[in-house]
């Protein structure tokens, strides 16, 4: 492949750090991936073997170096030859267990907005004189 260059969006797409092109264009624009240290300034950039990569991807920040441009979409092991990962891997322990959803508190909703919850159901079957709201 030599020392072709390729867009960044579309690296990210084949090195399957994104869904799809339009995903990794977002990754760009919103996180600010980062060519070299210098943040790139549009999706469109050039990218080419031996740049390094550092953006962040959900909870964690990635540090990647490009090994090749790549030429699809392919399976992941295919995907895991186009880069090197530098950053430094998780110590055990450090992943958090997730939340436990019986303790967890409701997730807020604007009066008004969205379903209503059960207590708004029976005012509104009170209100229109469907029963006395027990639930039959």
């Amino acid at each position: 492949m030599g020392d072709a260059a390729i867009r960044l969006d579309k690296w990210l797409f084949h090195a399957r750090f994104a869904k799809s092109r339009g995903v990794a264009a977002r990754l760009v624009s919103d996180t600010g991936v980062r060519i070299n240290g210098a943040r790139a300034a549009k999706s469109a950039q050039s990218v080419r073997p031996g740049d390094v990569l550092t953006f962040a991807l959900g909870p964690h920040v990635r540090v990647v170096r490009i090994l090749a441009p790549g030429t699809r979409r392919g399976p992941a092991p295919e995907a895991r030859m186009l880069y090197e990962d530098l950053a430094p891997p998780p110590e055990p322990g450090e992943r958090a267990p997730p939340p436990d959803p019986a303790t967890a508190p409701p997730a807020p909703r604007d009066r008004g907005a969205g379903r209503p919850t059960g207590a708004e159901r029976r005012a509104l079957d009170r209100l229109r004189g469907r029963g006395d709201g027990s639930g039959d």
